[in-house]
């Protein structure tokens, strides 16, 4: 059985990253995307992909706390790395009203701009969405697209069907990260229960959001396949299934 972690963060420490994709190769994560969305977690992210080339996928990208910071210099350095590197996606990139609504129109600036990057550059984006479902569409709504069109992952949904279905109707696939097992995460389970086998996708969004049983520990790679195992359940799907639609879905977006 192979599964695709297709979000995952890491810190600077490469003995450690070394470990970690050690620990999830031999739990059956064959691939993963090692994502950015701030200078140290883009250079964090390129390390990972220098250390298993054969099964690290690269996204870089500026996430929405960057928004505070000149966005000429932002966009240019993203331009930069993408030019240097052979990227997977642009990401992760999006909206978070929760913590800083304050700069909710930078935040839809830099967003705009980052869609737009992915499209000339044809690659598929990792959106971050909370509190932000209808600036979310619209700017989604509001960019050009040309060339295949749209194509991405919201990564970590937590929202409603509702939402999700707005989601699915723009061309996204939805990933479901180990908040999907916690207790409180009803209207996540409704969610999940809900998207179509050919538009779902895992994520642990390690180092956060260890599933149960792991709960407490430093997510990592190698815990999603509690998430797996959950998904299957919840759907009724064998989990060899669930981890074999999951891994083509992946492949199919990020290669």
């Amino acid at each position: 059985m192979e599964i695709f972690d297709t979000h995952a963060h890491f810190g600077q420490d490469g003995a450690e990253t070394a470990a970690v994709l050690a620990r999830a190769a031999a739990a059956g994560v064959t691939h993963l995307v090692a994502v950015g969305g701030s200078e140290e977690l883009n250079a964090a992210a390129i390390q990972a992909q220098d250390t298993r080339p054969d099964a690290v996928r690269l996204a870089i990208g500026a996430d929405r706390d960057q928004a505070i910071l000149p966005a000429d210099e932002v966009m240019s350095e993203i331009r930069r790395l993408h030019a240097s590197r052979r990227c997977a996606a642009v990401g992760e990139i999006g909206l978070d009203f929760h913590y800083t609504p304050e700069t909710s129109s930078e935040q839809c600036s830099l967003f705009a701009a980052q869609l737009a990057l992915a499209d000339e550059l044809g690659l598929p984006v990792v959106i971050h969405t909370r509190e932000a479902d209808d600036a979310t569409c619209g700017v989604l709504d509001e960019v050009p697209w040309h060339g295949d069109g749209l194509r991405g992952v919201i990564h970590c949904y937590t929202g409603a069907p509702a939402f999700a279905r707005q989601l699915l109707d723009r061309g996204f696939m939805v990933s479901f990260s180990g908040i999907v097992t916690f207790r409180s995460a009803e209207e996540v389970r409704a969610s999940a229960k809900y998207v179509p086998d050919d538009r779902l996708l895992v994520e642990t969004d390690s180092p956060y959001l260890a599933p149960v049983p792991m709960r407490g520990k430093k997510n990592e790679p190698a815990f999603v396949v509690h998430t797996v195992r959950f998904l299957a359940e919840l759907r009724q799907a064998r989990e060899e299934a669930l981890a074999s639609l999951t891994f083509a879905n992946a492949v199919a977006m990020f290669g």
